[in-house]
């Protein structure tokens, strides 16, 4: 296995967009030459069920096509998982979790079940709701992700996912400039450390 992998673990809900997410990450580090996988673990998924999303990331081609059990970064979509998933298990306590909540990192670290490693908070939905007007995480998540994880640098995630969103919003472009706005302000708001 290479040294410069990163591997990370999603979990969120079914409906919150922890899968598209992961995908989009996914398609923004391959936009920066780097090697990719971007997968799902498919169990029964319905909407609001826990749901669990892996992205490994990689300057040279992964030979492993497996769950992720030790991920350097977790990001949690949803806040309320933390008391129904074992959110930091096999997490790298020199990588970190990155958790959608309005709390600060250290108000949730009680919560972590001992994990000795970097805490990050990003309320999503505060983000989410003044640039989109409805409720989705996964935009700024991404964002949080990034910025934490220093997978790219900031500017080149930024002009990854406009070329991104040009592509997956083709048939409503209006909503591009919300979600770009949505990112950008996710990567002011990171708190932690």
């Amino acid at each position: 296995m290479s040294n410069n992998m990163i591997e990370i673990r999603w979990h969120g809900r079914g409906g919150q967009g922890a899968k598209t997410a992961s995908l989009l990450l996914a398609e923004a580090a391959f936009d920066t030459g780097k090697f990719i996988q971007g997968f799902p673990e498919y169990g029964p998924e319905r909407m609001g069920a826990p749901i669990t999303a892996y992205n490994r990331i990689s300057d040279e081609r992964c030979p492993i096509h497996s769950n992720i059990y030790e991920p350097d970064y977790v990001v949690v979509v949803d806040e309320t998982l933390i008391d129904v998933v074992d959110v930091t298990a096999g997490l790298k306590e020199t990588g970190a979790i990155i958790i959608n909540t309005e709390k600060t990192p250290e108000e949730i670290l009680g919560k972590l079940k001992g994990y000795k490693g970097g805490v990050y908070t990003v309320d999503a939905r505060k983000i989410s709701m003044a640039t989109l007007g409805r409720y989705f995480p996964n935009t700024p998540m991404l964002a949080a992700v990034c910025k934490v994880s220093k997978i790219m640098d900031e500017d080149i995630l930024v002009e990854a996912m406009a070329k991104s969103f040009a592509h997956k919003f083709a048939n409503k472009p209006h909503v591009i400039p919300a979600n770009m706005d949505a990112l950008k302000m996710a990567l002011t708001e990171v708190k932690g450390a």
